[in-house]
């Protein structure tokens, strides 16, 4: 039960802050964009629900996991702009800086709540 409470609100938080991240980058006119920013809650949450699927079956230690889940997390910005409408992402670079930076603003929130990552 403690996991499965704890996958929703990995999913949760995960979609928020993918969803501020991906409309931020849109602003910024780095390679995707969204429609508005209910479109990018909606992507939000289905990168986090696929980045954390997908994250619980693949390695995550060191710097080979890391460069492993941006790639992951990357592809799956890809493939959301294939399947919703309020999100177009322009190729796989525009889905790379939006992984990258979803990553350094994950970074620095784990550290400024817990104090170290």
């Amino acid at each position: 039960m403690e996991v499965a409470i704890g996958l929703i609100f990995g999913i949760l938080i995960g979609a928020l802050i993918s969803g501020a991240v991906l409309w931020v980058v849109s602003k910024l006119g780095l390679g995707l964009t969204v429609a508005g920013f209910g479109s990018a809650m909606i992507a939000g949450l289905l990168i986090g629900f696929l980045s954390n699927i997908i994250g619980a079956v693949l390695p995550g230690d060191g710097v080979i996991g890391a460069i492993v889940n941006l790639i992951v997390a990357a592809g799956v910005i890809f493939l959301c702009g294939k399947l919703l409408k309020g999100l177009t992402v322009d190729g796989f670079a525009g889905a790379a800086i939006a992984a990258v930076s979803i990553a350094v603003i994950s970074y620095i929130i784990g550290f400024a709540v817990t104090g170290m990552v």
